[in-house]
């Protein structure tokens, strides 16, 4: 392992939920990198965008309401995913002894543990690599160490197996592939043996106290058996003759973070840091593609190095949320030697009052692209955060707050899970994503507070709800708005944020759709780890990483994973339009439809001059940019939906999204792929009163500027619709 110490930010931190409502406490989890003290102040967030050509950064010092100076500590992240029994069978430490465990790696590098068992000063490892499987044992006086010294295949399941007779002395370590090769096997004697009994039992890692030497792999059926297995004949089984004290069956709570030992002790465990289950085991057969039809085919945990569901860091003190109006904060941190902000937002209090409009903030995608690496920091971007007074930290440099589910483990696999119990540097005012040399290049958190300035310029009284609050509060938590607002990029969506948003509609809601690329992706939560969101980046989807096959069911809930359209719920019966077109982090413009000019739709472009709307912004430098939805009807835009505009002269770099394709050069709708390429701007209307606009673009939002003010035809288009959805009668 490498003995470099990864960068941290001088003082960061977490808070227990991205909201709360007057009243309400959040805990807050601060770590300081020298240690000393630090002031914590609260702020309110208005615009996130640090441009000097734009709204720039606006926070208003609210420290008259929270200003408080902290004691503070560092305080370390322990990433890496391992398994925890507490205390292992109990036995007769003189008799023979066998550990064995089904080994599955993919990560080129070093050899890493694989199982491990301890009591006080007696221990055995089994660790496993690229370059084979080793052993080592050490006891009071003496210690052992074995190694096949047989290279393994990558991706190639192995039987692993250590043999000690402390009566005879003989060690025997085992490695063997699964699919027939000759077994490589290693023979030791040594005296004074004596062996651990009753202690801690740890997979993927070693040393209980800390557990360090990470594993990145996947491990099944790791067991405790008595007796001296010297060979193996069938790799698949385990001999008769040893009878198991313990052997953890990973086959079941596949959902949960349980490891049920089947042996006589019961001497159960956990998963901590969030492996992934639900994957496929060594006797994957192949028939069946979900675990919940067959558990023994999935019961191997794919443990990485990097894995991190919580920090697990004590909280240095409570905010209690004052009578705040309903908005976007933050909690500032400062130290000597630099500082951070923890945004949050201020739900209305339960018996109100309400503003007419919420706004949705995507905190579930904010929450899937948290710490995304890019490797685009560069120094001209670089350049540009300093010249800006933007945020100064990116994930690039910091590995160790943990990546998002965009990016890789060092084995290749995705990202599955992301926690927002850690700090994130991507949601953070004045972040930008993006050296736009037409704009701002920002992207969720900060992006949207384009929408939330605009709002507050115009005066629109509005509320702000999240995703996590929609999730587990249903209908009931927006059905009093007359209109709901979407952020750029709304993209990640659980069963109950889509059931919320189309009961809304259906019972005369009206919701605008201001973003692009959305609806798309399925996410699970687990009822018991609420800070954490799943992600299977299943079959189809523009997607960073692929899922293997049989993986592409949720571990968390058993559900089919990938894309809304694929679970029949595209994003086209929810808002008009779906994902159709992708290109590099710039824009073009609309060009206004005959439907457009007509009387019932006039209201809508009222003041806004121009066939061409939106050829500017401050992302990407055009309203219909980066990634663009359209309407079909195939795919559940209503048959009464008008399309109002559409975006025309896509940039080079565009490309029509793959599930659209049906070979190089065929699609699934018939059109010619180029022409998939677009944007559109869609409105219809349900009998119950109920209404839905939407504008098809992430990048629209950034057009609500132009010279130097929120103005122009884009800000005057969403002014007539936010002020006619948000009266009493449209």
């Amino acid at each position: 392992m490498s003995d470099v110490v990864p960068a941290e930010l001088p003082v960061t931190g977490y808070l227990s939920r991205f909201s709360g409502r007057p009243g309400d406490t959040l805990s807050v989890h601060v770590s300081l990198r020298d240690g000393g003290s630090y002031r914590a102040r609260l702020e309110r967030v208005v615009s996130g965008d640090p441009n000097p050509e734009g709204p720039g950064l606006r926070i208003e010092d609210l420290s008259a309401l929270f200003d408080r100076t902290v004691s503070g500590r560092r305080q370390p992240i322990r990433s890496g995913s391992y398994g925890f029994v507490s205390a292992g069978p109990d036995r007769d430490a003189s008799a023979p002894c066998t550990w064995t465990v089904l080994v599955w790696a993919a990560r080129p590098g070093d050899t890493r543990a694989v199982l491990t068992e301890e009591a006080g000063d007696r221990a055995v490892v089994i660790s496993f690599g690229l370059a084979g499987a080793t052993a080592s044992l050490r006891w009071p006086g003496g210690s052992a160490d074995l190694a096949t010294d047989v290279p393994i295949q990558r991706r190639r399941w192995y039987r692993i197996w250590l043999a000690a007779d402390p009566r005879s002395g003989v060690l025997t370590l085992g490695q063997r592939a699964l699919d027939g090769d000759e077994p490589a096997v290693r023979r030791g004697e040594t005296t004074g043996l004596a062996l651990p009994t009753g202690g801690p039992v740890l997979f993927a890692a070693e040393r209980a106290a800390e557990p360090t030497r990470h594993f990145t792999g996947k491990i099944e059926a790791p067991a405790i058996l008595g007796g001296s297995a010297t060979e193996w004949p069938d790799p698949a089984r385990i001999p008769e003759e040893l009878a198991p004290l313990a052997l953890w069956d990973f086959a079941r709570d596949i959902g949960g973070i349980e490891l049920i030992d089947t042996g006589p002790q019961k001497c159960h465990g956990r998963a901590v840091n969030l492996p992934t289950r639900g994957v496929v085991g060594a006797f994957w057969s192949g028939r069946e593609t979900c675990f919940r039809h067959a558990p023994d085919d999935y019961a191997a945990i794919h443990f990485h190095d990097d894995d991190l569901d919580d920090c697990r860091w004590e909280p240095d003190f409570a905010l209690p949320i004052p009578d705040l109006p309903s908005g976007a904060y933050a909690l500032r941190l400062t130290c000597a030697g630099g500082e951070d902000r923890l945004p949050f937002y201020v739900l209305p209090r339960r018996d109100g009052p309400r503003a007419p409009i919420a706004f949705l903030a995507s905190t579930f995608t904010y929450q899937a692209y948290a710490n995304h690496a890019r490797g685009n920091f560069d120094d001209s971007l670089r350049a540009r955060a300093a010249a800006w007074g933007a945020s100064p930290y990116n994930p690039d440099d910091f590995p160790v707050y943990g990546r998002s589910t965009y990016n890789r483990h060092a084995d290749g696999s995705g990202i599955a899970f992301s926690s927002r119990l850690r700090p994130i540097l991507t949601m953070r005012p004045g972040y930008l994503t993006f050296d736009d040399p037409k704009g701002s290049g920002l992207r969720h958190y900060p992006a949207d507070t384009h929408l939330l300035a605009w709002l507050t310029a115009k005066c629109f009284s509005f509320d702000i709800v999240t995703d996590e609050d929609l999730d587990e509060e249903g209908l009931d938590l927006i059905r009093p708005y007359r209109t709901i607002l979407t952020g750029s990029h709304p993209e990640y969506h659980t069963p109950g944020t889509l059931d919320a948003l189309t009961a809304y509609t259906a019972g005369g809601g009206r919701l605008v759709y201001l973003g692009g690329n959305g609806f798309y992706w399925r996410i699970a939560r687990h009822h018991d780890m609420p800070g954490v969101i799943e992600i299977r980046r299943a079959e189809g989807g523009i997607r960073a990483w692929e899922a293997e096959p049989g993986e592409y069911h949720n571990a968390f809930d058993g559900a089919l994973g990938g894309l809304w359209r694929r679970n029949r719920r595209p994003p086209q019966a929810l808002v008009g339009v779906g994902f159709s077109g992708q290109g590099l982090f710039e824009g073009t413009h609309y060009r206004r439809l005959p439907a457009s000019y007509a009387p019932t739709y006039a209201w809508v472009f009222e003041g806004v001059e121009g066939e061409t709307i939106g050829g500017y912004g401050l992302s990407g430098g055009g309203a219909a940019g980066f990634e663009l939805d359209r309407a079909d009807r195939d795919l559940g835009t209503p048959e009464d939906a008008v399309i109002l505009a559409v975006s025309e002269d896509p940039p080079s770099s565009f490309v029509t999204v793959p599930e659209e394709m049906l070979t190089h050069v065929l699609t699934i709708s018939g059109e010619e792929p180029e022409e998939l390429k677009r944007g559109e701007v869609v409105y219809f209307e349900n009998p119950s009163g109920g209404a839905v606009l939407s504008v098809g673009s992430i990048t629209f939002c950034g057009s609500l500027w132009q010279a130097g003010a929120f103005q122009g035809q884009i800000s005057r288009l969403l002014e007539n619709v936010v002020r006619r959805f948000s009266r009493d009668e449209p």
